[in-house]
């Protein structure tokens, strides 16, 4: 992160002098800085410093002994290079400036310059050809030609580097935006090149090949009139034709890569190209598709399934004219279980498709879980929506061949049936009696419990035994089905199998983890009791033997372990610690006491949880009794042993832990809290500003602003210092309020934290400050120019705090100096500062030339990217 190198502090609101300095980033030579954004403002035009500047760059650019600078200057140069000719004309700046005309030039000679300038170069070209008129121009000097053309970029040494392929392709895709370039690449022999960079070994330059491919395609179908009739493929212009024929070509090859490459081709142009061009285009090359299916293997299948949903969401076409209902169904019908699931969800998805072809893929989503109803003999669900076909005979040998097919099937249809469940195009009716027999089974087939009489069941339980992915995906699932509405009987064999994987010592830490949240996601169906708010007897029975297993848990050697359970409990707590049963059931058992005693624990995450379980139990009256209640220990309470762990814990995690529960505490007025509101408030700042977590003092300004809230914007809330206080109609603090606020160190603290290094701290401080003024901007009369008081006291304190940066206190402050900093600062400028980037000052370009400049030559002692 770069600091501010502050020279002074912030500025002054206008008019009231001081002569504190803007913040100003200093930078040594050498030193690089990023220029995130260099577009949109007039002075980024090419400017007269700039003009100077870049004879000198283009020289060190031309020059391979040179170590330039990084990539990411090069590419803010080239950034801004498409600024300027936005704003003017491409072809003035070029004959403006004969310098980039010759660094262009040299590079024609690829031996004299490094591949790193060789991409910028070719890229920089197609910038400046992007207009006609440069285009021509450059054209005319076959420079276009010596790069882009196949005796060009395709025959240096160079072109063996991944970089250089990559730069002239994006120099080619910013160049194809008129007629003129139509020509050139139709007879430079670019668009071959471009052919056969789509096998390119480096997949971001095979990608960028093919991109490029439907760009060329889509400028070639420009220019007809609106309305007018496509004409036939055989009529369309010269480049369209070339890269139609050769996708077409494709189709038919023997070779899976090239059928891959004509199917992500045509994938893209139906995504990106919504015109009626794209009708003619499907007509034309949908029976190479079709015929696809006819190959055994059939190629390319995902690409293949990526081709078919996408031309299924295109606006334009005629989906029955065309064909491809029959064509999804057909695919649906011929992949196998594994294929056909993320087209059947695919399919699902759609807006407009027809009932018939939603039932079947309906079906290959579930015939996996048929297939394990059937296998435990469990009845197989509704009649011709879980019945055998001969797609479910597929499906059982893909769940019996091996493990890894059977693991990998199960998991993919739940995952998919899980993602359906929460879509709008969920189908209806949704058969929730059958899918959570069948998630139930699965995990009695994991844990081994299961009895199946089958042949099949018998081998699906060695299969499924100790499997983790496969009962991690069951529970999510699970999980999900709880939104459902279920008979009693099957909700008490979900607690069943819930209890027995979490008590169950087989089950490792993310099935644990799984586990909990499916409880807590059943324990709050809404569809178990007429109110969604309370446990119903069945659930209070559930919790009578989780509790103890709880216990367990918490005892686990596993840490991960102690650290879910730890989680699960404040959950728990936080949704039903205010119920009597619930609260009666806690109790009974030692799951309090063994949670407190976890604030000890070696491992910082089980800290920090455990000190959000026992924020919970002490805000809902819950805690462990004291064994003796008159001994000091037992008086002083978890407020002081949170007190501790804020001031002494070593680990960032706990420290945050405990600034979370403590703003809880201030904001519901927890007792201990209560008690001494203005104690706790400075004992809490007072550890927090010495804190080296930057989120610490975050949450530490987070609990400073719940206490101004409280005693500034709501009198109404119960807090101490808001006794006495006017109500809502004067909108005044009481003197005492601010007197109390000058001697805590709250004020001190924000007022410090505008320097943090940061911005977080310093955004946040900033809001305080901000918000502290505006609720005590009424708080004092106006008075005359010259009659301000205590004006000593006041730059007294902002000269400390300048000398000494943040580190300096201010002092003793009356509530009329408080009030006086902050009328005298500029809040809203600083706030405006800090919600830029931390190098905005230095983003010109300019700067940015000079810095290239700059690096020149010592590059090596700066290898360390600050990016």
């Amino acid at each position: 992160m770069v600091h501010f190198a502050l020279s002074g502090l912030i500025p002054l609101a206008e008019g009231c002098g001081g002569g504190i300095r803007t913040p100003r980033l200093t930078r040594s030579r050498g030193e690089r800085t990023s220029y995130p954004d260099l577009g949109g403002t007039a002075c980024l035009i090419m400017d007269p410093e700039c003009s100077r500047l870049l004879p000198a760059l283009c020289a060190v650019l031309a020059d391979p002994r040179q170590l330039v600078a990084d990539d990411t200057c090069l590419e803010k140069l080239l950034d801004w290079f498409k600024t300027v000719t936005e704003a003017e004309s491409s072809l003035q700046v070029l004959q403006d400036h004969p310098c980039l005309m010759e660094l262009l030039s040299h590079v024609l000679k690829p031996q004299d310059v490094s591949p790193r300038v060789l991409s910028f170069a070719l890229r920089l070209v197609g910038v400046f050809a992007a207009q006609e008129d440069c285009f021509e121009y450059l054209q005319q000097g076959e420079l276009l030609l010596g790069l882009f053309g196949e005796s060009g970029a395709p025959s240096w040494a160079a072109w063996s580097i991944p970089s250089v392929r990559s730069g002239w392709i994006q120099g080619l895709c910013s160049l194809a935006h008129h007629p003129s370039a139509l020509y050139f690449l139709a007879d430079s022999g670019a668009v071959d090149t471009l052919f056969s960079l789509q096998g390119d070994p480096s997949l971001f330059v095979a990608s960028a090949a093919s991109q490029l491919l439907v760009h060329i395609l889509a400028l070639s179908m420009q220019g007809g009139a609106p309305g007018s009739p496509v004409p036939e493929a055989a009529a369309w212009p010269m480049c369209a034709q070339k890269i139609v024929n050769h996708v077409d070509e494709s189709l038919h090859a023997k070779a899976t890569p090239q059928v891959t490459q004509a199917l992500n081709v045509l994938t893209t142009t139906f995504g990106r190209c919504h015109n009626p061009w794209t009708g003619v285009l499907w007509e034309r090359l949908s029976p190479p598709v079709a015929r696809l299916f006819e190959r055994d293997p059939i190629p390319a299948v995902h690409a293949l399934m990526d081709l078919l949903l996408r031309v299924a969401r295109s606006p334009v076409l005629n989906f029955a004219a065309c064909g491809l209902w029959e064509m999804l169904a057909q695919t649906l019908s011929r992949l196998s279980p594994t294929q056909a699931g993320p087209l059947a969800l695919g399919t699902l998805k759609l807006q407009h498709c027809p009932q018939e072809l939603r039932t079947q893929a309906f079906g290959v989503l579930l015939q996996p879980l048929a297939c394990i109803l059937k296998a435990t003999t469990q009845a197989p669900g509704p009649p011709g929506l879980l019945d055998g076909t001969v797609g479910s005979l597929l499906t059982v040998d893909t769940l019996l061949s091996s493990k890894s097919a059977c693991v990998g099937l199960l998991c993919q249809t739940l995952a998919h049936l899980e993602e359906l469940q929460m879509l709008p195009q969920c189908p209806s009716p949704w058969p929730q009696v059958h899918l959570l027999q069948a998630a139930v089974t699965i995990l009695h087939l994991c844990d081994g419990s299961a009895d199946p009489s089958s042949s099949a069941g018998g081998r699906l339980c060695g299969t499924l035994g100790g499997c983790v992915r496969v009962q991690r995906a069951a529970l999510d699932f699970l999980g999900t089905l709880s939104q459902g509405t279920s008979p009693l009987e099957l909700v008490l064999e979900v607690f069943a199998v819930l209890l027995k994987t979490l008590e169950s010592p087989e089950s490792s830490p993310m099935v644990l983890k799984k586990a909990f949240q499916a409880t807590l996601r059943w324990l709050q169906n809404p569809h178990k009791t007429p109110s969604s708010s309370d446990l119903s007897s069945d659930a209070l029975l559930f919790l009578g033997e989780l509790f103890p297993i709880l216990q367990k848990r918490l005892c686990s050697p596993c840490w991960e372990v102690r650290d879910s359970t730890l989680e699960f409990l404040t959950h728990l707590i936080r949704h039903w610690g205010g119920q009597a049963d619930f609260r009666e059931a806690l109790r009974s058992s030692e799951v309090p006491t063994l949670a407190l005693q976890l604030l000890q624990d070696p491992e910082s995450y089980v800290r920090a949880s455990a000190v959000g379980a026992a924020g919970q139990l002490s805000s809902q009256g819950l805690q462990a009794a004291p064994a003796s209640p008159e001994s000091p220990q037992a008086q002083q309470g978890l407020l002081m042993d949170l007190m501790h762990i804020l001031s002494a814990d070593s680990e960032g995690f706990p420290r945050r832990a405990v600034l979370r529960v403590f703003t809880d505490w201030l904001r519901d007025g927890h007792t201990d809290v209560v008690r001494d509101t203005e104690w706790f408030v400075a004992t809490v700042l007072q550890a927090v500003s010495r804190d080296l977590d930057w989120e610490v003092r975050v949450q530490g300004l987070e609990l400073a602003r719940v206490f101004l809230t409280q005693a500034l914007g709501q009198p109404s809330l119960h807090c101490p210092y808001t006794v006495g206080l006017p109500r809502a109609s004067s909108p005044r603090p009481h003197l005492e309020f601010l007197q109390t606020l000058c001697r805590l160190p709250l004020f001190e603290f924000a007022f410090c934290a505008l320097l943090d290094c940061d911005r977080p701290v310093a955004q946040k401080a900033c809001d305080l400050l901000l918000f502290l003024r505006d609720k005590t901007v009424l708080c004092s009369s106006p008075r005359e120019a010259g009659d301000s008081p205590n004006s000593a006291s006041v730059e007294a304190a902002l000269q400390r705090w300048r000398e000494g940066e943040q580190a300096q206190p201010l002092g003793d402050l009356d509530p009329e100096a408080m009030l006086a900093i902050l009328r005298a600062l500029d809040l809203e400028g600083l706030q405006g500062r800090l919600a830029k980037s931390s190098d905005h000052v230095e983003k010109s370009p300019q700067s940015l030339l000079q810095d290239m400049l700059a690096t020149v030559g010592v590059l090596e002692e700066n290898e360390a990217d600050c990016y």
